[in-house]
């Protein structure tokens, strides 16, 4: 587990004790999805984007107190696994870099009810 104290956000979750847990953990898998599904739908008006993640950026304020830093880091993670998906080929340095930087203003989107 690479951030092992992000699991206090999930702890309605179940055992999420070991990697495997957590793989194979149904609420961890639709909460993926769930991530995903609304990355996607802030990306389908991108000039607005960060408008586009005012709610969602809301909720993980003030309701669910997450730390603005978990956004950062899921972007580093994401960008992480698509590498490791696509392999250098596919996924090169141009790539990677628009991937960096939309996973970065989707941090400051997700962060901006923070400040």
């Amino acid at each position: 587990v690479v951030y092992p104290w992000t699991k206090k956000y999930f702890s309605s979750f179940g055992n999420l004790s070991t990697t495997s847990t957590i793989a194979s953990n149904d609420r961890v898998q639709a909460h993926g999805a769930k991530v995903l599904t609304a990355i996607g739908d802030a990306l389908v008006d991108l000039p607005n984007i960060k408008q586009n993640l005012t709610d969602l950026s809301r909720l993980h304020s003030e309701i669910l107190h997450v730390d603005p830093e978990n956004f950062r880091l899921l972007g580093q993670c994401l960008v992480i696994v698509l590498a490791a998906k696509f392999g250098a080929k596919k996924f090169n340095a141009d790539v990677q870099a628009a991937w960096q930087k939309l996973m970065g203003v989707i941090a400051a989107g997700l962060s901006k009810q923070y400040h």
